[in-house]
């Protein structure tokens, strides 16, 4: 039997108990048992750390782009030195397959190091001259201490998508990770007092949303926050920020529409909608969940979708065979599956999947579900408005553009749409008039890291990504200086 880890936090340099010397269970949901301990941290945590920060951060905000550039590039570089021990800490935590950390979490996460070391040497600012009269110029400069909240779906990848920008400009960083997925966040820790960054400049407390997230949120000294999470949460956050003028980046939710038409390259299509509805087990929040086909290949979709989702492997993320993992935590294992039997209670036929399943062996005890397929509800029901975020799709046919935008524009969520047509008017016609952040036409998660990231209604406030990161965690100042 192996040990039990015990993860620390990452307070100005140093791995440090809690101050509580209080801990919370760590599961590994594939066997559905305890592995681990995290920091209970609470507000004495959170105040060390931004004192920390503080003192940190006159240095830190000084230092060149080309040092900042350095030491990120650094980061970047160990984490691929550790891709395999990061890969197999991620499946740990998360329940993903060891082959989708290693192809997609963990090299993300090091590109996001390097991308904003490397774009943070090519951030201008702007200039504007009044002729003859002054010269205005724009100084971006960091905020100070920020904020970085991170969920637990894609753990690392997401963490680091907000503490390098926020680094790479200056600023130091109290950083939450999940406390259900905190194992790389540590292992981060490790690689950052190899790489050399100072002491303070990143701090990493471990804790629950409701003490070490409130304790981030509502401390004064911290100027920003940046949080990607579910919206109830975003909302709890919006509401304890707003009266401290903290700047906020909140990307949440999604009910991604998948929007296919009878004129797209249907087997590419059919591929990659397997792809976009079960990828992660459904657990990314740009997956499609609400698939519009076009009545006059509906039937034709329907049983090569579930033939091909028949021979998905739901098994051991540790197994190379494995497509599906198991679900992160046993509380949102009963949240999937009890929107399963609502579906049912709505009137939706199961087609494919709606049962838990046991994986012998070493994941007996694990959280595993079917990929589910769900057709004949109506649009407005709960199943098809609300955010499931786990491995079950609706199908529903149309029969005009018009209906199939109206749908697809229904829910309170705007993050992704992926629309399928070779059709360039219906393409240019659809891309203007969806409510999502990101359209995805003939494609899903083919992303450049330099474009905006983020949604619209509940889905977020904000962008993230390239040079709009960069923004979010700087401060303009205009300077105008007369002949």
């Amino acid at each position: 039997m192996e040990e039990e880890i015990f993860i620390k936090n990452y307070i100005n340099g140093e791995l440090v108990k809690p101050q509580s010397n209080m801990f919370l269970d760590v599961y590994e949901p594939a066997i559905g048992k305890i592995y681990a301990k995290i920091p209970r941290s609470d507000k004495s945590d959170v105040d060390k750390a931004v004192s920390a920060a503080i003192e940190a951060y006159p240095s830190w905000s000084a230092t060149s782009v080309t040092y900042r550039s350095e030491i990120l590039l650094t980061i970047s570089r160990l984490i691929e030195d550790r891709l395999e021990l990061l890969a197999k800490a991620e499946s740990r935590d998360n329940g993903k397959p060891v082959w989708l950390a290693k192809s997609v979490d963990i090299p993300r996460a090091a590109s996001n190091f390097r991308f904003f070391a490397t774009s943070i040497l090519h951030f201008s600012s702007e200039s504007h001259e009044m002729t003859g009269e002054a010269l205005n110029y724009t100084l971006r400069q960091p905020i100070g201490v920020v904020g970085a909240i991170s969920p637990w779906n894609l753990p690392l990848y997401l963490f680091t998508w907000k503490i390098a920008p926020a680094l790479a400009v200056g600023n130091t960083v109290i950083a939450k990770p999940s406390e259900i997925t905190p194992y790389t966040a540590y292992l981060l820790s490790e690689i950052c007092i190899e790489a050399g960054l100072p002491k303070g400049v990143l701090n990493i407390v471990h804790g629950l949303g409701t003490e070490v997230g409130e304790a981030i949120t509502l401390h004064r000294e911290i100027k920003a926050i940046s949080f990607t999470g579910g919206t109830k949460t975003g909302e709890i956050i919006a509401r304890n920020a707003a009266p401290l003028f903290k700047k906020l980046s909140l990307e949440m939710g999604g009910k991604n529409p998948v929007i296919i038409f009878d004129d797209c390259n249907f087997d590419e299509m059919i591929e990659t909608t397997v792809r976009s509805s079960f990828s992660n087990q459904g657990e990314i929040c740009l997956c499609g969940s609400r698939i519009y086909i076009h009545n006059t290949i509906y039937e034709k979709f329907k049983k090569q979708f579930i033939e091909k989702i028949s021979k998905l492997v739901v098994g051991d993320p540790i197994d190379d065979n494995t497509n599906l993992g198991a679900i992160v935590s046993r509380e949102h294992y009963d949240k999937i599956l009890s929107y399963i039997d609502l579906a049912k209670k709505e009137g939706g036929t199961i087609l494919y999947g709606g049962n838990s399943i046991n994986v012998s062996g070493r994941c007996n005890d694990g959280w595993f579900i079917q990929p589910t397929v769900i057709e004949g509800l109506d649009n407005s029901c709960r199943t098809n408005q609300e955010e499931i975020f786990g491995p079950v799709v609706t199908i529903t046919p149309f029969e005009y553009d018009d209906q199939v935008l109206q749908m697809a524009n229904s829910t309170g969520y705007g993050l992704a749409s992926i629309l399928w047509t070779n059709n360039l008017q219906r393409t240019t016609y659809f891309s203007q008039k969806l409510n999502s952040g990101i359209v995805w036409v003939n494609c899903w998660m083919l992303r450049d890291l330099r474009t905006p990231f983020g949604g619209m209604k509940n889905s977020g406030v904000g962008r993230e990504g390239g040079f709009e990161a960069l923004r979010f965690f700087t401060e303009p100042k205009n300077i105008c200086i007369k002949y």
